[in-house]
């Protein structure tokens, strides 16, 4: 969520500066996260009839009866963001993937509807608007790391996605190869470092090191002997504390963390269909006893999601920190390539109008 537009803004501008500097290309549009406790998703259903030429269904009607389960009524202020669909009836045939050119008379589709708020969205597009760049098209956060993360085999099998994120964890779980229930808890990685904070009497900033440095979330990984050293505060000595301390400030948050997304998962009846079981991604999951603690809640096979090997001069991105942003390149990608992008000829164009700023910067500098 935007609470402040100006520094929104500058975290925008500095990201895709230091983005520009590394890859020689001028940045003009961008693909947009969008995560946060507004957002929902709903499970829709919708029937058209075939009216094709000897009723073969053709992309026409696919994109009618799409349309058709996209129409729900929704509040004034919440827009749709994402309509997927999750499989297709033709003539009570059920389980397609593909209807096309299939011959039916009657053509139905169930979809995944995910709305969110429309001044969240609205702050988020002014922020990159105003840094000077276009939003391409706003993507959800957990669809973006779902893409990054996840195989084929684990979305047909059933999986359920936790993102773990500073200020929230989202939840995407995906079934028979498409998700079927998406949610958000307001609780992320900052309030384990607030209770860090308030318990043990030091600054966030010390805390979030504590964290980050000597932090672990199932004490029985934790050796009897460890200590760790807190910095205090007003000239004070530090203080050696024993490791398991932090360990039982830290994992009673995150496992709330860890049976709220059960419970949302189990309420709405979507826990017996992860057969592939629960993947763990964002920062938080990088947390020592995260996967063991989370198997211990779920009672499945958990493991770390890390974005795939995708090339490139450097294996930085390849850490959950960065699934997000890995899965929107992912989806920007397929949608230039599904618009006929060709990257050479991109690349050649790119290139001329800064070759032609240092031009300008040189002859402004030196003659």
């Amino acid at each position: 969520m935007v609470v402040n537009i100006e520094s929104t803004l500058r975290s925008v501008a500095q990201a895709i500066e230091a983005a520009e500097m590394m890859s020689g290309r001028e940045v003009h549009g961008c693909y947009t996260g969008i995560a946060g406790a507004h957002i929902e998703g709903i499970n829709s259903r919708g029937v058209v009839a075939v009216t094709g030429r000897g009723r073969e269904i053709t992309q026409e009607d696919i994109d009618r009866v799409i349309e058709a389960a996209r129409a729900i009524v929704i509040p004034m202020d919440r827009e749709v963001l994402h309509v997927i669909p999750q499989t297709y009836i033709v003539d009570d045939q059920k389980g397609i993937k593909d209807p096309r050119d299939m011959i039916g008379v009657r053509l139905e589709a169930e979809v995944h509807i995910i709305s969110g708020s429309v001044t969240s969205a609205q702050n988020l597009v002014k922020c990159v608007n105003r840094a000077g760049f276009k939003v391409n098209d706003l993507i959800l956060q957990s669809l973006a790391a779902a893409r990054a993360v996840l195989s084929n085999d684990e979305k047909e099998l059933g999986t359920m996605l936790v993102d773990l994120g500073g200020g929230t964890t989202d939840i995407l779980i995906y079934a028979d190869g498409a998700p079927y229930f998406t949610s958000v808890i307001p609780v992320g990685g900052t309030q384990v470092t607030s209770d860090i904070s308030i318990m043990l009497n030091t600054p966030v900033d010390q805390a979030e090191k504590i964290k980050l440095e000597s932090g672990c979330c199932y004490q029985p990984l934790i050796e009897q002997d460890e200590e760790v050293v807190i910095p205090s505060v007003g000239g004070r000595p530090p203080l050696a504390i024993p490791r398991s301390n932090i360990c039982t400030i830290i994992q009673p948050r995150m496992e709330e963390i860890f049976k709220m997304a059960r419970e949302k998962a189990e309420s709405m009846g979507y826990l017996r269909r992860i057969g592939g079981g629960v993947v763990l991604t964002g920062g938080g999951s990088l947390m020592p006893g995260a996967a063991e603690l989370a198997h211990e809640v779920f009672g499945l096979p958990v493991r770390i999601g890390y974005p795939e090997n995708l090339g490139g001069l450097v294996d930085e991105y390849r850490s959950p920190i960065f699934s997000t942003g890995v899965g929107l390149v992912l989806f920007g990608a397929e949608r230039l390539v599904a618009e006929g992008f060709d990257s050479r000829q991109h690349g050649e164009r790119e290139r001329e109008p800064i070759f032609g700023k240092i031009v300008d910067w040189v002859k402004k500098e030196f003659f």
